[in-house]
């Protein structure tokens, strides 16, 4: 089979690899398309602990059931030929969190596409430890195998999301205007949030995208003072909800003098690790009874969450897909990606007529 193989930095080449064999407790799938994440970007350019060159990496995976392992036992009826997204995080299934469900936050979690071989291949086992885990969920009707693509990235934000009950009438700043940060924007407009304020300082970029989704602010941090902005559009309050979805410091210090009383801010966007700590006033946090939150990848729950908000138009994934290349252009891809030149970049593996 074809494979995008990861040798190193800045080193991926298209190559022919024996085609994977699907054990008794797996099931293999044929990758149709794999969104390239910015994650992605990171390992080609600076490598990953968890990813051991050469590797095949890509982690927003769709595609359609080839063959099931003799001992699969699957509560959801799984069949060869349904169309399915690829849930990434597994656990260990046997600690605390686990036991609870968050696979995510599993000390020894090993993720497909980072531990686990990946979705830039004509064809992904889905190990037994994720098949237990139920990590392989049909497509809803009506949601194409490239629409879903998206779902990985969105379930993401809808578990930033899930800890910040976001209502009507609620006022909610963004920082970031890549992909997330506009997954961000709709989801929060989707539940009935009533203004929604991006900020980024690559204004350009911001701009360029943001005309696609609607009634949203956009502020460029280099022109206008954002606490000054914040305020007049809260009348003084103050926002109900910050989410920082990049990895931006000062986005993290800022935003948080931004909320009004019992305001709620996640820190979506890591920090680089060897350059994670911020100062902050602990007095606002104590006086205005603020709640601070973190959000790291996502569950099988989030995943059927952003699977149904596409199924119902309730998100529209097609203003999200700036281009698709095919597997030997992924190179190509990534570079768009780096630049900020596409919201999406969507890599096609196998195209056989099927939506």
């Amino acid at each position: 089979m074809k494979a995008a193989i990861y040798y190193g930095i800045q080193d991926i080449r298209v190559e022919e690899i024996d085609t994977p064999v699907c054990g008794k407790g797996e099931i293999k799938v044929k990758v149709h398309y794999c969104a390239i994440c910015g994650t992605d970007v990171r390992i080609y350019l600076s490598g990953h602990k968890k990813v051991i060159p050469p590797a095949v990496i890509g982690h927003e995976i769709t595609g359609v059931v080839e063959e099931i392992g003799s001992d699969v036992k699957y509560p959801e009826k799984i069949q060869k030929g349904d169309k399915v997204v690829l849930v990434t995080s597994i656990g260990c299934g046997v600690c605390k969190m686990c036991r609870k469900g968050f696979y995510n936050l599993c000390p020894d979690t090993k993720a497909i596409g980072y531990f686990y071989p990946g979705g830039y291949a004509e064809y992904v086992i889905v190990p037994a430890p994720a098949v237990k885990q139920q990590a392989v969920i049909k497509l809803p009707e009506g949601v194409s195998l490239k629409e879903g693509a998206l779902i990985e990235a969105l379930s993401c934000a809808i578990n930033g999301q899930n800890y910040l009950n976001i209502g009507e009438g609620d006022i909610v700043v963004i920082y970031g205007g890549g992909p997330i940060g506009f997954m961000h924007a709709v989801l929060a407009l989707a539940e009935g949030a009533e203004k929604v304020i991006m900020v980024d300082p690559v204004y350009e970029r911001l701009e360029k995208f943001g005309r696609h989704f609607g009634d949203i602010l956009l502020l460029d941090p280099k022109k206008i003072n954002v606490k000054d902005e914040v305020m007049k559009q809260t009348g003084g309050y103050g926002a109900d909800v910050v989410i920082t979805a990049c990895p931006a410091k000062q986005a993290q210090i800022e935003g948080l003098g931004l909320l009004g009383s019992k305001g709620r801010i996640s820190l979506f966007g890591g920090l680089p690790k060897d350059d994670s700590f911020i100062n902050i006033d602990a007095n606002l946090i104590h006086y205005k009874e603020l709640s601070v939150f973190g959000s790291f990848a996502s569950n099988r729950r989030d995943f059927i969450k952003a699977a149904k908000l596409i199924s119902e138009r309730k998100i529209d994934a097609s203003k999200f897909i700036s281009c698709v290349v095919p597997l030997e252009k992924i190179n190509e891809g990534i570079e768009m990606v780096r630049q900020g030149e596409v919201l999406k970049c969507v890599v096609e593996i196998n195209s056989d007529g099927r939506p």
